[in-house]
Parts: structure tokens; sequence; C-alpha cells
């Protein structure tokens, strides 16, 4: 791995050289911005494998970039740094489209480590989106036809089965609460814990083997629910 694209986003001198010097010993090329509007720049004008994104700057917080990126169709994996460590922080960044988060302080192979499978996913990712398909485990799902298959055995997905379904491929081994379950799928942020429970019952009824004792989708107790696709 080498030669990756960073964009280093913190309205700190000392992180944004703490993780240049990181990311440079690992043979990538980082860019730095040291506020939002500078970030937002770049980003219109240049590609990136990745975006270490801080939360709290003055000028555009992380939230707002994250967001835009988003609503104008950047999917770069996003990694979110944040002085904070309430879980609601967590969540939200999480809700809106990042693909991970660190609580400062960290350490440098802890992000370097979380940096790298990042980078890894998405071209595992873009590769099979440009095949037309996403293969995960025994499961597949064609892009083009909408349909999923196990075995090559065709599941009788509803519409929005079809969607939790396809978030969870695209986001294997991630645990997901209720609530950016309901935001990523149902695009609300009023949860319904009725409904997640009955569609994730629904998805095990079809997924696999025995629904009652799953190894597919896993219910993390007290946060939500993980995609294992490896099993």
């Amino acid at each position: 791995m080498a030669n990756e694209r960073i964009l280093i986003v913190d309205d700190e001198l000392a992180i944004r050289m703490a993780l240049k010097t990181a990311f440079s010993r690992e043979g990538m090329t980082v860019q730095e911005a040291a506020c939002g509007t500078e970030a937002l720049s770049f980003l219109s004008s240049c590609r990136f494998d990745l975006i270490v994104l801080d939360i709290m700057m003055q000028d555009i917080d992380g939230y707002a970039i994250l967001q835009k990126l988003r609503a104008d169709g950047i999917m770069t994996p996003v990694l979110m740094l944040s002085g904070r460590q309430e879980e609601t922080d967590q969540v939200l960044g999480l809700g809106l489209g990042a693909d991970d988060y660190l609580t400062k302080p960290f350490h440098l192979a802890v992000l370097i480590q979380k940096a790298k499978a990042l980078i890894r996913r998405s071209s595992v990712y873009n590769s099979q989106k440009s095949s037309g398909g996403l293969v995960v485990g025994p499961f597949r799902f064609d892009t083009m036809k909408l349909e999923c298959y196990k075995n090559d055995r065709l599941l009788k997905l509803t519409a929005r089965e079809l969607v939790l379904f396809r978030f969870f491929l695209e986001h294997p081994g991630q645990t997901f609460t209720k609530e950016q379950l309901y935001h990523q799928v149902w695009n609300e942020y009023v949860v319904d814990d009725n409904t997640i429970m009955v569609y994730i019952k629904r998805l095990r009824e079809k997924i696999e083997d025995d629904n009652k004792k799953p190894v597919y989708l896993k219910t993390i107790r007290g946060i939500g629910y993980v995609f294992d696709g490896k099993t």
C-alpha cells in the first residue's frame, strides 16, 4: 500500500504535522488543510483516497463538511477526529456518513491501521462496484439487476430488505446502532425500534441457515447490529 493521497483537515498545526509525518513514513502523499474552507477548496479539485477530518474547527465544523461531501456524491472514506468523547458525537458522525471515528488523544499506530483498513475496504468496494456486483462471503449482490444471491440461490427480498441488506454488505464487520441504520436506510432521525427489529428478523429468516442462531447478521448487545460475511 503506497502512493495513496491523504487529506488532513485540522486547525491544530501540531496535529497536522504529526499525522503528515506518520502517513509519509507509510509512503502516502499528504495534503494539509488548516480550516474547513481550505478543505472544501481542495476537495472540489483533487481526488483523495482518505480524508482525516477534525470535528471542531472555527470556520466550518467537520459535520458540515461531511454533510456537504456526501450530498455532493463524494464517497471518499472519512476518518473523523474529535477531542470530545461523548457517544452522541460518535453516533452523529457515523450517522452523517463518516466511516470511522477516533477521539483525541490517540496512538498514531492505531490511526494508521484504521486508515489503511478504510482505504483497503474502499478499494475492494470500488472494484466490485465497477464489475456490477458486491461479493461478501456466500452472498452476491447484483447492483445492476438489484438482486441478491446466497451461494448462487436468489434471495426473495423486498425492496426495503434489499436496501438494508445492501448497506450491511457494503460495510462488513462494522457495527451500527439502530439510529444509524434508520438514518441510512430510512433517511429518518426519529427511530422506530419496532420497525428495525422487524426488518432484522425478516432478513435473518432469509439469509441465515437458522434465524434463531444467526451467524451472519449478529446483535451486539446494547449497541446494535453487525454483518459478518466471513462466517
